[in-house]
């Protein structure tokens, strides 16, 4: 277990999520058991900054609120949750192989369209 404690400023650097998100993730029960200053004041520890790259991973490539929280209920209730967890993960990895292939193929499709205005600065130089 990491001993950091960092801020709630320094977690949103470190993570590249806003104080508001950090905030939101433990509203919505995804990020839990975060320590506190003897003052009252939020302290996240590696192992936290660590999780909230994991769930801003998720939610970047499409994982829905309701999916991640689905998936921490999961792994709150211990290692038995841990072949349907493995299938919300795999399931979730062949969508973002789907979304991948979708920008190869708009991506050759921009591709093919520069190629004509190549042409054209060949053609008129």
């Amino acid at each position: 277990m990491s001993t950091t404690e960092l801020t709630p400023a320094e977690m949103a650097e470190r993570t590249g999520v806003s104080i508001d998100t950090l905030r939101y993730y433990e509203r919505e029960g995804l990020l839990s058991n975060v320590a506190r200053a003897d003052s009252g004041h939020r302290r996240y520890s590696d192992d936290d900054a660590l999780w909230v790259e994991v769930l801003r991973c998720l939610r970047d490539t499409g994982m829905t609120i309701e999916q991640l929280r689905r998936y921490c209920d999961l792994g709150a209730q211990g290692d038995y949750t841990e072949p349907e967890r493995r299938r919300i993960l795999t399931d979730h990895r062949a969508l973002v192989e789907a979304q991948i292939e979708e920008r190869h193929i708009a991506l050759a499709l921009i591709d093919h369209k520069l190629s004509f205005y190549s042409n054209d600065e060949e053609e008129s130089g």
